[in-house]
């Protein structure tokens, strides 16, 4: 896993009108939990753009003023209309403590059902795993080759080395799908 080096400044004064004041100053509020304590800070909005918007995941190198420790990027809220960050929750990282996030899904090889016409779908781009933090993955790859026309994979159906898969058994990962053309070669035929 990639990682990312992140500083912050301790908040002193909590609740909305401070979080409001922060977010005109340029900087999002942010808490870190782990460890049995929970540490209110703020980060410039220039440094943490990096993190959030990319479809990678990091391991972030935290400094909160004197503190400095391993943390996962856990949750983020943005603005309904702005689509402005307003808050982001980090979850700390601990040796012998399995984490649980959300890996991003690659697609390798060409489907049989793709080469009989169809279209290959990816439904889930990410999924969640559970697992030691130097077990997870950049991400995912799953080899599609033998994925004829009208199948799909199924979480259930997939395993990794070392990790844990929370998404439920039946979710479809990908499927191949019958298209237009295909259906009416297949009408033909019969």
């Amino acid at each position: 896993m990639k990682s990312f080096e992140l500083k912050g400044e301790l908040r002193n004064d909590l609740g909305k009108k401070a979080s409001k004041l922060s977010r005109k100053e340029g900087e999002v509020p942010c808490v870190l939990y782990g460890a049995g304590e929970v540490v209110h800070f703020n980060v410039t909005k220039d440094g943490i753009r990096k993190l959030v918007y990319t479809p990678e995941i990091f391991l972030v190198n935290l400094t909160i003023g004197k503190k400095t420790c391993n943390a996962i990027l856990k949750d983020m809220q943005f603005h309904p209309v702005t689509d402005n960050l307003l808050h982001v929750d980090f979850y700390q990282v601990t040796e012998g403590k399995p984490i649980v996030m959300e890996v991003p899904v690659v697609l390798e090889g060409l489907a049989e059902g793709v080469k009989a016409g169809g279209k290959l779908s990816l439904e889930l781009r990410k999924l969640k795993v559970k697992g030691m933090h130097k077990h997870i993955p950049e991400k995912l790859t799953i080899n599609v080759e033998s994925l004829g026309l009208g199948k799909s994979i199924q979480v259930g159906n997939l395993s990794f080395d070392n990790l844990e898969l929370i998404n439920a058994k039946n979710n479809v990962v990908c499927a191949v799908k019958l298209t237009r053309a295909a259906r009416g070669a297949a009408a033909k035929g019969s």
